[in-house]
C-alpha cells in the first residue's frame, strides 16, 4: 500500500523532481516505511510505501530486466501468486516476491490488457522507455481498479500532466491553483461528497473507476482515460453446476483467503451486522489468530459493542473495543478533519474506526464495505422502484398540478418533525428530470430547491462532468434488471464517491490498509450476473448472502433489523459539539462564502436545532467549511510565492 505521484511532459527535469518530492512529502502518512523516486527526460515519478507484502523486497520503482519499463504502484494484487506462476511458465524471470513485480511482467505479456487479469485494488503508473535510450521516457500507462477502491487524480498545469493518489499531493506541487470548483460544490451539497470524476478543486479530476489510459511524454501532451470494465464484463459470469448460493459461498471464502495474505497482523472491523460477522466467521476458520475490534458508545441506541462482543466470543477471535465519547471526538476533531483529502458528510466515522484499529496494533483490516451495494442491503433497493412508479404516474399530470401537489405536501409536513424524506419525494415528483435516474433523488442530501437557496450559482450543475457521469452509469444500469441496476448505481456513485474514498483517505491518514473482500472481482461477477429472483425476496434483506452463509453466523445476527453504522451525531451536535459547529457555520471561509449564502447556512443549522432537518445537513456544511479553511488558505511550504496560472487541459 502506497501513495504514488508524478509529472509527465515537463522539460525542466530539475524543477519536476523538486515538485515530485514535494508531492511525496505530502503523502508520508500513506507510506511511512519508505520511498522511491525516478527521474528521466520529461517524466519524474515518486512513491511512499507502507510495507505489507515482501517487506524487504517490495521497493519501488521496480524495473523489468532490460530497463524499458518501470512501475510505481498503490494497492494489493490478490491473485499475484497465480499470475506469477503463469508468467514464469511463459519465461518471465522474477527478482522479488512482491505483487508489484507481477504487474510489470503482466504488462510485458498483455500490454494494456493486463488490467483485465489483475484481481485486487490498485492505482499504478507504468513508465515506458525507449529501447535505444533508457533515460528517455516515451509514455506512461495509468490505471485504476474496477470499482475505484484506490484513488488516482490528475491535472494539467504548466504544460505538464500531474498525477497523484491524493488531491493534497497535487496541491503540494505548487502548480495547481487552489480555487474551489463551483459545480463540484453543487454536487457536494446535493450528495454530501465530491462526485466522480471531479474534485472540489478546479482543474483536478480523478481517473474514473475501471479506467486506464496512456499519457504521452512528448508533445502533444494528452491523457484520455478509457473504460476497461463495463456492464458486459461485470455480468460475464461463467456457467457453473453449483447453485447461486454455492457460488457465492465459494467465492466469498476464496476472497477472504486472498485478502488475509499479508506479512503483518490482519484484523477485522466487527459490528453487529451480517457483513462483518460473515467475514470474521470465514476468517476465523482459515486463521486461528484473527483479531476483531469494535467502536463502542455510551449512547446504547448507537452502540453495537454488546452484539459484536458476543459474536467474537462465539467465533473465538481476539477481540478489543474502544469507547468513544462526544468529548473524545471534540478533542480530536481538528485531527480528524485534517485527515480528509476531500470532505464528506460521513468520513469522520471512518477516521475514528481507523484510528481505533491502529491503536489495536493492526496494519491491515478487513471491512464489510460493498456487501450492501451488491446484495441489496440499502433501503434504496425498495424505495427507488416505489419512487419510479410515482414518477411514472406523475408524468401524466401537467406541471402546474404537480407543483400544487408538491407545495401541499411540503406545507403539511413542514412542522417540527424531520421532513427531509418528504422533500426528496416532492422534489422528484415536481422535477423528475433533474437527475437521470430516480435513484439519485433517494441519495440526495439537499434537494435542488434547497441547493438554490444555498448557492445562487448552482443552476449550471446539470452541465457538470459529474452529472454526465451519472447519466453514463444510468444508461449502463438500463441494461440490467431493476434490482441489479440499483447495485450498479450504488457501486458507481455512493460507494466510490463517499465510502471508498473516505476509507482510503482516513485509513491512510492512520497508516492503515483497509481491504474489502466483498468487492473482489470474481464475487462481483457472480452476484451481478445472478437473476433478480435470487437476490430480491420479500421480507429477507440480502437474501442471497443470508442463504450462502446461514450456517456460519449466530442466528441473532441474521434476525436483527439492519443497523447503519454511524456515530451519535444527532446527540453530540446538540451537546459537546454544538458550540464548535455553531461558531464554524457563522464564520464560513471567504472562498466558500463567495459561493454559498451564509444566511441560508445558518437557517439549515436552526432547522436542525428545531428538529426540522437531520444532523447530516449542517454537519456536511461544517465539514466542507473546515476542509476549505485548511486547504484553500494553508499554502503548503513547497508553493512558490508567485504561481503561474494552470494551463488548459490538453486532450
Amino acid at each position: 500500500m502506497c501513495g504514488i505521484c508524478g509529472i509527465i511532459g515537463s522539460e525542466d527535469q530539475a524543477a519536476a523532481a523538486e515538485r515530485v518530492h514535494a508531492m511525496m512529502n505530502a503523502m508520508v502518512h500513506r507510506g511511512p516505511d519508505g520511498q522511491g523516486f525516478l527521474a528521466a527526460s520529461r517524466v519524474s515519478v515518486g512513491m511512499r510505501r507502507l510495507s505489507i507484502i515482501d517487506l524487504p523486497g517490495g521497493q519501488q520503482p521496480i524495473w523489468n530486466e532490460d530497463r524499458t519499463l518501470a512501475l510505481i504502484f498503490n494497492g494489493e494484487i490478490y491473485n499475484f501468486r497465480d499470475l506469477r506462476a503463469s508468467l514464469q511458465h511463459h519465461g518471465h524471470v522474477f527478482s522479488t516476491q512482491s505483487d508489484t513485480e507481477v504487474i510489470l511482467h503482466a504488462y510485458e505479456r498483455w500490454g494494456a490488457e493486463c488490467v483485465r487479469h489483475l484481481r485486487g485494488m490498485y492505482a499504478f503508473a507504468l513508465v515506458e522507455f525507449s529501447p535505444e535510450n533508457e533515460k528517455h521516457a516515451t509514455r506512461v500507462f495509468l490505471a485504476r481498479d474496477r470499482v475505484g477502491i484506490k484513488p488516482l487524480y490528475y491535472a494539467f498545469a504548466e504544460r505538464s500532466l500531474l498525477f497523484a493518489s491524493e488531491v493534497r499531493a497535487l496541491l503540494a506541487s505548487g502548480s495547481i491553483r487552489t480555487r474551489l470548483d463551483t459545480q463540484s460544490i453543487s454536487g457536494y451539497l446535493l450528495f454530501g461528497c465530491a462526485c466522480e470524476p471531479t474534485s472540489l478543486i478546479e482543474g483536478i479530476r480523478s481517473v474514473p473507476p475501471g479506467c486506464c489510459g496512456y499519457a504521452s511524454a512528448d508533445e502533444p501532451l494528452s491523457f484520455v482515460p478509457k473504460p476497461y470494465w463495463t456492464v458486459a464484463d461485470a455480468t460475464a459470469s461463467p456457467r457453473s453446476v453449483r447453485s447461486a448460493t454455492g457460488q457465492v459461498r465459494a467465492a466469498l471464502e476464496d476472497s477472504v483467503r486472498c485478502h488475509l495474505i499479508a506479512d503483518v497482523p490482519v484484523g477485522i472491523f466487527l459490528s453487529s451486522g451480517l457483513d462483518s460477522t460473515a467475514l470474521a466467521a470465514i476468517a476465523a476458520r482459515q486463521n486461528n489468530s484473527i483479531k476483531t475490534f469494535t467502536l463502542a458508545f455510551a449512547e446504547q441506541d448507537f452502540s453495537e459493542a454488546a452484539v459484536a462482543r458476543s459474536t467474537a466470543a462465539c467465533l473465538g477471535t481476539e477481540h478489543s473495543e474502544l469507547l468513544l465519547t462526544g468529548e473524545d471526538v471534540l478533542s480530536r476533531l481538528d485531527e480528524a478533519v485534517h485527515g480528509f483529502d476531500q470532505p464528506s458528510a460521513d468520513g469522520i466515522n471512518t477516521y475514528f474506526v481507523s484510528w481505533a484499529a491502529r491503536q489495536a496494533g493492526l496494519k491491515v483490516a478487513l471491512s464489510g464495505l460493498g456487501s450492501d451495494e451488491l446484495f441489496g442491503g440499502y433501503s434504496t433497493f425498495q424505495s427507488t422502484p416505489r419512487l419510479a412508479r410515482l414518477l411514472r404516474a406523475g408524468s401524466y399530470l401537467p406541471q402546474w398540478l404537480r407543483r400544487k401537489a408538491t407545495l401541499s405536501a411540503l406545507s403539511f409536513y413542514n412542522g417540527n418533525t424531520n421532513s427531509d424524506p418528504v422533500r426528496k419525494v416532492a422534489s422528484a415528483f415536481f422535477r423528475p428530470h433533474d437527475f437521470p435516474h430516480p435513484y439519485f433523488f433517494n441519495r440526495m442530501l439537499f434537494t435542488p430547491d434547497a441547493l438554490a437557496a444555498l448557492q445562487e450559482s448552482s443552476k449550471s450543475w446539470k452541465a457538470s462532468d459529474w452529472w454526465q457521469w451519472f447519466a453514463t452509469i444510468s444508461s449502463e444500469a438500463g441494461q440490467l434488471d431493476s434490482f441489479t441496476a440499483i447495485s450498479w448505481l450504488e457501486i458507481h456513485s455512493y460507494l466510490v464517491n463517499m465510502l471508498l474514498r473516505d476509507t482510503d483517505t482516513m485509513s491512510m491518514r492512520n497508516s492503515l490498509e483497509v481491504r474489502v473482500p466483498f468487492l473482489d472481482e470474481p464475487l462481483l461477477r457472480i452476484v451481478l450476473s445472478c437473476p433478480e429472483s435470487k437476490k430480491n425476496q420479500r421480507g429477507i434483506r440480502k437474501a442471497l448472502l443470508v442463504e450462502a452463509i446461514r450456517d456460519l453466523i449466530p442466528a441473532d445476527v441474521i434476525r436483527q433489523p439492519k443497523r447503519t453504522f454511524t456515530l451519535p451525531w444527532e446527540i453530540w451536535l446538540r451537546g459537546p459539539l454544538r458550540q464548535r459547529v455553531s461558531t464554524s457555520l457563522a464564520n464560513c471561509h471567504p472562498s466558500l462564502a463567495e459561493i454559498i449564502d451564509i444566511s441560508a447556512v445558518l437557517k439549515v443549522w436552526q432547522d436542525f436545532l428545531a428538529g426540522r432537518r437531520s444532523w447530516s445537513r449542517p454537519w456536511a456544511i461544517f465539514v466542507l467549511n473546515e476542509w476549505t479553511k485548511r486547504n484553500i488558505t494553508e499554502v503548503p511550504r513547497s508553493f512558490v510565492p508567485e504561481r503561474k496560472a494552470a494551463a488548459p487541459a490538453i486532450s
